[in-house]
């Protein structure tokens, strides 16, 4: 397995990950009229628009996409940074490759620069950041109207 930069041939497995993921992992945390306003959003084309305002990661096993992740300036700011769209295929879960993609992304530019680091964490996916040393931000445990834990690190 590699992790590599996002390329831009890769929206399409991206997003096919993502949704498939989305519908097998995440399924029990939301019902099913969520994951389709999320196959709207991050379609191909939704995946390359979040690509070209930040950075972005596969994970792969030879040519076969099993991870990816995004790390972007938090609404243009060059101090906060915001990681997205962080999915690894299920039959790959609980092999550390989440844990890899996120230290890739921990050790971008967008990271590195950034003194406070937000993730829109699912419900699904909130105790894995908070293994990563993320917490909820302001220390609150309380879903958004988008139906994540707003979750931060400080550096």
């Amino acid at each position: 397995m590699i992790i590599r930069p996002f390329q831009d041939a890769d929206a399409e497995a991206v997003s096919a990950l993502i949704l498939h993921t989305f519908r097998v992992s995440n399924s029990r945390d939301y019902p099913p009229e969520y994951g389709e306003a999320l196959a709207k959003t991050l379609s191909p084309a939704g995946i390359r628009r979040r690509a070209e305002s930040g950075h972005g990661y596969v994970a792969a096993v030879g040519e076969t996409v099993i991870g990816c992740g995004m790390i972007a300036p938090y609404f243009g700011s060059e101090t906060e940074s915001i990681l997205l769209t962080i999915f690894v295929l299920p039959e790959y879960q609980g092999r550390g490759i989440g844990r890899q993609i996120v230290g890739t992304l921990e050790q971008d530019e967008f990271f590195l620069r950034a003194k406070r680091i937000e993730i829109p964490a699912s419900v699904t996916a909130a105790e894995f950041y908070r293994k990563l040393g993320y917490d909820y931000k302001n220390g609150v445990k309380e879903l958004d109207p988008e139906r994540h834990y707003r979750m931060e690190k400080f550096r």
